[in-house]
């Protein structure tokens, strides 16, 4: 029981630490660059909504301030079946380039985004969410990427900012997984993208599904056909941490579920010999990460069957308990989650609560498309 103990805890260190350390030390021997050009390609920008009246105009006002050739651009809204405001608000803005393009039976976002897809006459299709704010020169620097021929997609960077304007628990794991892909596109290619704002070339995005995500899809065409995906960190997409933590949770949930229903249908990638260090990346950064709540599981009650045997065990049990006291604490009272010594913990604990939950649901034969935007 002793080595069993031992082995879930090295597997959850290396699921969050020894996968990156093992890129650090690759990237010493390995790197890729993009070879980024000034380049300015035609792009349909395609912004999915659903019952966003309170933020709609906020965003298209971002958007229509992009610096890009007007010419070159075009704008779509793909309105989910939306039923409030939103369809009128984006039709208010079809003299400044803005075209609404209305889903009217709701069928979830990678459906309206397939719908957005079929109608795109740009080269890159660019896709963002109402809630993400971008940089006016963020379109130009994204596009440089795409003067490398290797390169099929390519993400932004997330940073998540609390009400108060600093950072806050998602925002921490956030720049984890910032991080992490940071590393990946240097030695390779990422494993998946920021559904919030990323772009592909239009021919890896032809066969959108709506039972599948879309930014991990995407990706992965872009693997199949011989192209990688790259993260860029001068391309970044702005939002607030959300209000509802409930919703969010319901949200983590979803994506899951969703990343599991994608991982599932393409096991060829975890085949070394067709794909080589994409293989380990994809079993490292997807299934691996996706056990940890398993891992954890058995870490903690192995570990309490073993805390009366020596000092070694009982110190290690304290530790978890304490670590799952604090995460209980901040989700009992929100008002201690001012401190990272609590939120990170909730964080961490609310994210892998949320992994099993979506595991529980596939099991079961859940396959969810619906979306609910989270009120940030």
């Amino acid at each position: 029981m002793g080595f069993l103990l031992f082995f879930f805890l090295f597997l959850i260190f290396y699921a969050y630490f020894g996968y990156p350390l093992s890129l650090c030390l690759l990237s010493l021997f390995r790197r890729r660059e993009v070879a980024k050009a000034p380049v300015t390609p035609a792009v349909t920008f395609i912004i999915t909504a659903f019952n966003e009246e309170k933020r709609i105009k906020e965003k298209l006002e971002n958007t229509v301030a992009l610096q890009y050739p007007a010419d070159l651009l075009q704008v779509v809204v793909a309105s989910d079946g939306s039923t409030d405001g939103t369809n009128d608000i984006v039709r208010g803005y079809a003299d400044r380039g803005v075209q609404l393009l209305e889903v009217q039976t709701r069928g979830g976002k990678e459906n309206a985004q397939k719908e957005a897809v079929a109608i795109a006459g740009g080269e890159i299709l660019v896709f963002s969410d109402a809630a993400t704010m971008i940089e006016p020169a963020s379109l130009h620097r994204m596009m440089a990427n795409f003067a490398d021929p290797s390169i099929g997609c390519v993400s932004s960077v997330d940073r998540v900012v609390g009400r108060d304007g600093k950072p806050c628990g998602e925002g921490a794991y956030v720049r984890y997984e910032m991080w992490l892909r940071d590393l990946e596109g240097r030695v390779n290619s990422l494993v998946g993208l920021s559904g919030s704002f990323f772009a592909a070339r239009k021919e890896v995005c032809r066969d959108f599904s709506p039972e599948m995500q879309s930014d991990f899809r995407t990706l992965l065409n872009s693997m199949r056909l011989g192209l990688r995906g790259v993260g860029d960190p001068e391309v970044i997409g702005l939002y607030q941490d959300v209000t509802d933590s409930s919703r969010e949770f319901d949200r983590k949930v979803r994506t899951v579920l969703r990343g599991l229903t994608v991982f599932f249908k393409n096991l060829e990638f975890l085949n070394p010999f067709r794909y080589g260090l994409f293989a380990y990346q994809f079993f490292c950064h997807k299934l691996l990460r996706w056990l940890v709540p398993f891992f954890l599981a058995a870490a903690l009650l192995i570990n309490a069957v073993l805390a009366g045997g020596c000092y070694l065990y009982l110190s290690l049990f304290l530790l978890q308990a304490v670590f799952y006291l604090l995460a209980l604490a901040g989700w009992k009272s929100p008002s201690l989650t001012r401190t990272l010594a609590v939120k990170l913990p909730l964080y961490f604990a609310t994210v892998n609560l949320a992994i099993a939950v979506a595991w529980v649901r596939y099991l079961r034969g859940n396959r969810l498309v619906m979306w609910t935007p989270s009120e940030r």
